[in-house]
């Protein structure tokens, strides 16, 4: 949008290169380090007992999920996953927290955890609450 009133301006002012200025070092800043804190702070990991995640960006969540109070497991995948083979698993409990949202995993490891947290589940038994 900036650029677009850069261009169509008869007369930039100094105020809107200043703004496109800004604009662009904090979207490379973001560029730059998103990925490195999501790695460093992002985790899942689904043992034969429980599901545990860890999310975040300034309050960090810790999460677990016993494999007997799974309810379901459901894969997502929007047109942004699908066009980089990813996909969204969520794991819904009893819990009144909500899910447990798994996000941007490999297609092929998502379908694999869908299908192993499903047999587990069933051999747990029980009702799930």
């Amino acid at each position: 949008v900036q650029v677009v009133i850069w261009i169509a301006a008869t007369h930039p002012d100094t105020w809107h290169a200043i703004a496109l200025v800004i604009t662009v070092v904090l979207a490379v800043v973001h560029v730059i380090v998103m990925p490195r804190w999501r790695y460093r702070v992002h985790r899942w990991e689904a043992t034969p007992t429980a599901v545990y995640t860890q999310s975040g960006w300034i309050n960090q969540e810790r999460r677990i999920a016993p494999v007997a109070r799974i309810q379901t497991v459901d894969t997502q995948r929007g047109p942004f996953e699908l066009t980089f083979g990813l996909a969204n698993v969520t794991v819904t409990t009893a819990s009144a927290a909500g899910p447990l949202k798994i996000r941007g995993l490999r297609r092929a490891t998502a379908d694999a955890l869908v299908e192993e947290l499903t047999v587990r589940t069933q051999r747990a038994g029980g009702d799930a609450t």
